[in-house]
């Protein structure tokens, strides 16, 4: 059996990821200091035989016993809001955790997939974009922690596959959304649906002209996983190709919760960025991948786990 180490696994994507893996017959090791994960994330799975949690920090130097097939590398605050709280723990998560996880993966002869970010390409001034742009990036901005945290952790990846010939994987990730998400993840999609769901007025930051492209967490999972089987060790984009503005989504929201919230507008943040749509050319060529649930099946499928976490936490 394959054995493989989730870093971050007890969060949105790592733990869906972890599902995937022990549905496909691998043992995993779910590691997570759970600043921003959740164990709640991976409860389900904590009797599970071929299935192990770790709490430890990536930023110390990981110490797996036997072998390991697979390392994937999704540790790292993801969210504004979470990284504008954590500005030097997302960095040393960057560099120092990604360091520690290629030192492992050269140790175990590991296949290493890297969680990187569609936010590499900063605020791009092409759209939609491609992996060969480099991006339009603020390194000094409040933003630029996360941004150039996986510019960094791309760097050193492919520093690793040049000089020690590690074998690595580059998922360049677009905005995902799905079950278990946090309530007070802070980005627009958790934010629109808890606030709809409460009757709260609904933030929409700048005008709403900016854009999106929001891609259901199961696709992005198979994505994920065929990117990690396959023999390319360039950054790949993988989200949905279907863009739309912020205002026309929240507006959606609303109306598939049938909320009576208003929408209400705040300034946009800074480096905030106008437009945000992959192009995913290299992934339906070279992984014959694509998504396949609509944003209006997804949001069907995501609202019912709000529903009951927001009843959940009105109980406690």
């Amino acid at each position: 059996m394959a054995r493989a180490l989730v870093t971050g696994g007890g969060g949105f994507l790592g733990s869906h990821l972890c599902d995937r893996l022990i549905q496909e017959g691998h043992v995993v090791l779910c590691l997570d200091n759970l600043l921003t994960g959740r164990s709640a994330n991976v409860a389900h799975l904590m009797d599970h035989e071929h299935f192990t949690l770790v709490q430890h920090d990536v930023t110390k130097p990981i110490e797996i016993e036997g072998p390991l097939d697979y390392i994937l590398h999704f540790a790292s605050p993801a969210s504004p809001k979470d990284y504008g709280k954590h500005p030097i723990h997302t960095l040393k998560v960057g560099a120092i955790g990604t360091y520690h996880a290629l030192g492992l993966a050269k140790a175990k002869g590991a296949v290493l997939l890297l969680a990187s970010s569609s936010e590499v390409y900063g605020d791009p001034e092409v759209s939609p974009q491609v992996e060969s742009y480099w991006g339009h990036v603020n390194p000094v901005g409040p933003r630029s922690c996360y941004d150039e945290a996986k510019r960094y952790a791309e760097a050193i990846t492919m520093a690793y596959y040049r000089v020690h010939h590690v074998q690595v994987r580059i998922a360049r990730i677009f905005n995902t959304y799905g079950p278990r998400m946090r309530l007070d993840d802070g980005r627009a999609l958790p934010n629109f649906i808890t606030q709809a769901l409460r009757g709260e007025p609904i933030t929409v930051y700048g005008d709403g002209s900016q854009t999106r492209s929001f891609c259901y967490v199961s696709d992005l999972v198979e994505g994920l996983f065929r990117l990690l089987l396959s023999e390319e060790h360039e950054p790949v984009n993988l989200g949905n190709q279907e863009e739309v503005t912020i205002l026309q989504f929240a507006r959606e929201v609303i109306e598939i919760t049938g909320s009576q919230s208003e929408i209400i507008f705040q300034p946009l943040p800074q480096d905030d960025p106008k437009v945000r749509r992959p192009d995913i050319t290299k992934a339906k060529k070279i992984l014959d991948w694509e998504p396949r649930v609509s944003r209006l099946e997804g949001l069907k499928q995501t609202i019912p786990y709000f529903q009951t976490s927001l009843k959940a936490q009105q109980t406690q």
